[in-house]
């Protein structure tokens, strides 16, 4: 199993009044984040893009953000997380020579993820004439399986659909190669584990929220996944999901920053915004917010699978994502002190990573390579 780490700039209206710099601070320390995560061996760095979502996701041009980085940083994967295909959105070919681009400043660090968005409010924005994100799965249908014949044609053949257009044309730069960077898909509920595993995409897991939602989405994906008619070059069989970690020598300390309210705050946002997700009953309708974790609520949060302890546990919540059948665990950033983020990532790399990080290859450069028929190393 792999590890990695979340940004996506959150900005709380409760830090940032009477400080008109808090922004630009939030959006500098993810940077921070993503850099200090790179050196500590996390291998893999996601970045968000959502527009209009006032203090739940400020970094909407993820695009910039992962060019700075492939400069930045030195190993650590960058995984659009996502990047919106959707034609209203971005042309597809104008997409496609991004994606070529940033592998090719990364040298074959980057990886596409795309997904059609966090919810109505987001999504109806570039589609106001649509009433509802029903037919925005259709639109990402009727763009996905381009981007491989725009990157691997020498000239891409031409595409005449129902969303859009592109007659015959050189899509330049071609990938860094070899192949293409490996494809992502933002997935929210079975059905789309199991299109995913059809398509041979891999999935970014933001919806599962525990270690005993992941049984049945696996079970799902890999059934599906030894049958795929892949869309790209090759078949990327990875089921990454999403935690949370507080990591200090001392438990205790560990224990206060899960109490933080901006975690439930956070989570509030998420509600707030992602009308796609399943809504639980207990969770209140914004503006009402979720209540802040208690110390009762630290044991039901451990028993989920998040981290919240020493190096030590730490390890064995990993070792229960890994036995569940993860292949990556990604941990969220952006609620929280920034400090106590960077003990948390420094800890991971000295006591954690190295239990799990035994391949120093990363799974999706092994799965690129072997379609193309050339060794990762």
């Amino acid at each position: 199993m792999e590890l990695g780490i979340f940004i996506q700039t959150p900005v709380f209206k409760h830090h940032r009044e009477g400080n008109p710099g808090y922004e630009h601070q939030k959006l500098m320390q993810d940077l921070e984040v993503a850099i200090a995560a790179d050196k500590a061996g996390f291998k893999y760095l996601l970045a968000s893009e959502h527009h209009f979502l006032d203090e739940y996701s400020h970094l909407s041009a993820n695009d910039v953000v992962l060019g700075y980085l492939a400069h930045a940083t030195k190993q650590i994967h960058l995984v659009s997380a996502i990047f919106n295909p959707l034609p209203h959105v971005i042309h597809p070919a104008k997409l496609a020579e991004i994606v070529a681009m940033l592998d090719h400043v990364s040298e074959g660090r980057f990886e596409f993820g795309t997904g059609r968005g966090a919810g109505s409010h987001e999504i109806l924005g570039f589609l106001p004439g649509m009433e509802d994100l029903t037919g925005t799965r259709d639109i990402w249908e009727d763009v996905i399986a381009e981007f491989p014949k725009m990157w691997m044609q020498d000239t891409y053949e031409g595409y005449e659909g129902k969303y859009w257009s592109l007659p015959p044309r050189k899509i330049l730069p071609k990938p860094y190669g070899p192949g293409h960077p490996a494809m992502w898909y933002a997935a929210g509920n079975t059905s789309s584990y199991e299109m995913c595993a059809r398509k041979g995409l891999g999935v970014l897991g933001f919806s599962v929220g525990a270690i005993s939602e992941l049984d049945p989405v696996i079970k799902s994906y890999k059934k599906g996944i030894a049958n795929a008619e892949p869309i790209g070059a090759f078949v990327n069989d990875n089921v990454l999901v999403v935690s949370q970690a507080m990591v200090s020598e001392d438990s205790a300390k560990a224990e206060a920053q899960a109490l933080d309210p901006d975690l439930a705050y956070h989570i509030s946002n998420v509600y707030r915004y992602h009308d796609t997700f399943p809504h639980p009953p207990e969770m209140p309708e914004w503006p009402n917010l979720v209540p802040t974790t208690t110390a009762a609520g630290i044991p039901t949060a451990r028993e989920m699978g998040m981290i919240i302890g020493d190096p030590d546990h730490a390890i064995e919540q990993l070792r229960r994502w890994e036995s569940a059948g993860a292949d990556q665990v990604i941990f969220g950033t952006g609620a929280g002190s920034h400090e106590d983020l960077l003990e948390t990532i420094r800890l991971m790399g000295e006591h954690v990573i190295p239990k799990f990080h035994i391949d120093p290859v990363h799974r999706t450069t092994r799965l690129r390579h072997a379609a193309c028929g050339s060794p990762a190393e």
